[in-house]
């Protein structure tokens, strides 16, 4: 059984950092795509970044990759968030997720993903 747990959120003043960690288990191949999404009540979920667990190329959605950084440590099974100069606006859910089957180009896009991690909580404040 795969789970992924998130870890890492909290709040911070606008221009701070967080980073956060995805710790993924119950993987069995040795590379995988994980991506982090973050989502604001009544919003839909935005693609932030994707990475191969084993690393190589990544991707970001629209708007994130000026501030945001995606890392891996494979060794680890876990996956990071780096988010550096954060805004009000970045206050959302974030989540971690994970292709388990590999049928599309690891983007961060909702359909390239099979499993999600429960989420953790960013909070910026003015």
């Amino acid at each position: 059984q795969v789970t992924l747990v998130e870890s890492g959120g909290g709040s911070v003043q606008a221009g701070g950092s967080l980073r956060l960690s995805c710790e993924a288990s119950g993987l069995t191949y040795r590379t995988y795509c994980m991506g982090w999404f973050r989502q604001v009540p009544g919003k839909e979920r935005e693609g932030v970044a994707a990475i191969f667990t084993e690393g190589g190329p990544v991707h970001y959605g629209d708007s994130f990759k000026d501030r945001f950084t995606i890392s891996q440590d494979n060794a680890k099974s876990t996956v990071y968030l780096q988010m550096n100069s954060l805004e009000p606006e970045d206050t959302a859910m974030y989540y971690c997720a994970a292709d388990l089957y590999g049928r599309r180009p690891c983007r961060p896009a909702e359909n390239v993903f099979s499993h999600w991690g429960q989420g953790t909580q960013v909070t910026v404040s003015s």
